[in-house]
């Protein structure tokens, strides 16, 4: 049995819910939501299919001392919502900066999750940093909308490459400055 690991990551209030960080007992309904194609697609790293392993992998990764990105799940379970309703994650950079990356289980596009859940992490701002950047895809502008909405401005187009879709996407490009 492995045990629970227990790491330096604030826990953030977020209106509907919380965001925590993963646990090991995400990975079932992180497999399940992860490895829908209709949120694969609308990410950068997530696989489709998803491989067997790859969620606990994630939380692992999620998990590690050495990490440079931190994840947190929605959690509306204090309000009788799901334990795990997506996940936002921040990864550093350099110079004061992170970049900003979510998804929500798509019952629950178009709630206003993802935008409480944006708006919360800017609020925190957990890792200090004094600019925040986000890209999504081109053909995905209620992702864009989630970002203008939490104040970022629109700096750019560019591509990404999409494991699920195993091609280059054209993307938007955002950006959010902070005070410390």
């Amino acid at each position: 049995m492995k045990l629970e690991r227990v790491i330096d990551q604030p826990v953030i209030e977020a209106g509907r819910f919380i965001l925590r960080p993963l646990r090991r007992s995400d990975a079932g309904l992180l497999e399940l939501y992860a490895g829908d194609r209709r949120v694969a697609c609308n990410t950068t790293t997530i696989p489709h299919p998803l491989p067997p392993g790859a969620a606990e992998n994630f939380i692992d990764r999620a998990q590690a001392d050495d990490r440079t990105e931190d994840i947190w799940a929605l959690d509306g379970s204090l309000s009788g919502l799901s334990e795990l309703m997506g996940v936002v994650g921040l990864e550093r950079m350099d110079r004061d900066q992170s970049e900003i990356g979510y998804w929500v289980v798509p019952a629950l596009w178009n709630t206003g999750m993802a935008s409480e859940a944006v708006e919360a992490i800017v609020a925190a701002n957990p890792q200090g940093a004094r600019t925040l950047f986000g890209s999504v895809f081109q053909d995905n502008p209620a992702s864009a909308k989630v970002l203008t909405h939490a104040g970022f401005e629109y700096i750019g187009d560019a591509e990404a490459f999409s494991v699920a879709r195993q091609a280059k996407v054209a993307t938007w490009t955002y950006l959010r400055r902070l005070e410390r």
